[in-house]
């Protein structure tokens, strides 16, 4: 008489899902948006185009490889901000002179210099590095709502 071995039991494995795929330098399209900031707050606007700047927004976001698109931002002297920032927040500068460290307010610098401001407060948002640089090199900022970048043909982005 033959014996029947016992049946093994059956190992069901886990198939990965697909391969992670990193951009490569190089190898990435950037797009060119156009973003109005009429009335829009300057911190949340600024936080939405830092993602978009550094890509993150992509799904093929590498930390170490810009992915980002191009952002042209018009209208600049129109963004607001809230609650009592514009008298309470101050900037400094230095104009490397002896005593030449000053401070400005908000209210000044907007009058005065509105993409600066805007500016100011992406560079904050972006990486410390060279690669931040870079990031905030595709950040185009004007005034109101004439740009020069019409023949790359931005598209308009609601933010």
């Amino acid at each position: 008489m033959t014996t029947a071995a016992p049946a093994k039991p059956i190992r069901r494995i886990a198939k990965p899902a697909g391969k992670t795929t990193i951009a490569k330098v190089g190898h990435v399209d950037a797009r060119w948006y156009l973003v109005d900031a009429t009335d829009k707050i300057l911190g949340r606007l600024a936080a939405e185009v830092a993602m978009r700047l550094m890509g993150k927004h992509k799904p093929i976001y590498t930390p170490n490889v810009d992915t980002g698109d191009y952002i042209v931002v018009i209208n600049t002297t129109k963004i607001k901000v809230t609650g009592r920032k514009l008298d309470q927040r101050e900037y400094d500068y230095y104009t490397y002179y002896p005593g030449g460290r000053g401070t400005a307010s908000l209210k000044d610098l907007l009058a005065r210099k509105p993409n600066t401001v805007f500016e100011m407060a992406v560079r904050r948002m972006l990486p410390k590095n060279s690669l931040g640089e870079q990031m905030l090199r595709k950040l185009k900022c004007y005034k109101d709502a004439a740009h020069a970048h019409a023949a790359q043909r931005p598209e308009k982005l609601e933010l």
